[in-house]
């Protein structure tokens, strides 16, 4: 897939944010596929931080796509105003997914599986299970995040 730059840049109010969401996309074919829906849909592509990851950003989010052998990974930062934006496109795209939202804190905010959004959680939230250790998600400030610890 070729990297596109046509898309809006991350607005620099999100900059500096710790990645606040992450999620799972069930049968997603590729990253690269994922990666050329959200191109469809208008956002820039770059080299994401391996050989087979994606980012994918717009004004409003950037999100890493990282394929395993179970789904593709989402995470990255979104305005928590967009956040059902997102769940939005990914149900547009035609995919079964789950997303969360965390604070800054790291407490979760909202959940939405496949397109259908949840009511925010007093519950303590439950993690992606079926990966074989603690989500840890990559922060370009450096260190890891959700789930991983600083």
């Amino acid at each position: 897939m070729d990297i596109s730059d046509e898309g809006q840049p991350l607005d620099p109010v999100w900059h500096e944010i710790s990645n606040n969401v992450c999620g799972v996309l069930a049968g997603a074919p590729s990253a690269s596929l994922v990666a050329e829906r959200f191109i469809g849909a208008g956002w820039r592509s770059l080299s994401g931080s391996s050989w087979e990851s994606y980012e994918v950003e717009t004004s409003w989010s950037r999100i890493e796509v990282d394929p395993t052998d179970r789904g593709t990974l989402l995470n990255g930062v979104v305005d928590p105003q967009r956040f059902e934006d997102l769940a939005a496109l990914l149900t547009r795209f035609g995919m079964w997914f789950s997303l969360e939202l965390y604070d800054d804190d790291r407490g979760l905010l909202r959940e939405i599986e496949a397109g259908t959004p949840s009511a925010p959680r007093d519950a303590d939230p439950q993690p992606f299970n079926w990966l074989p250790a603690p989500l840890r998600l990559w922060s370009r400030r450096g260190g890891t995040r959700r789930g991983g610890g600083r």
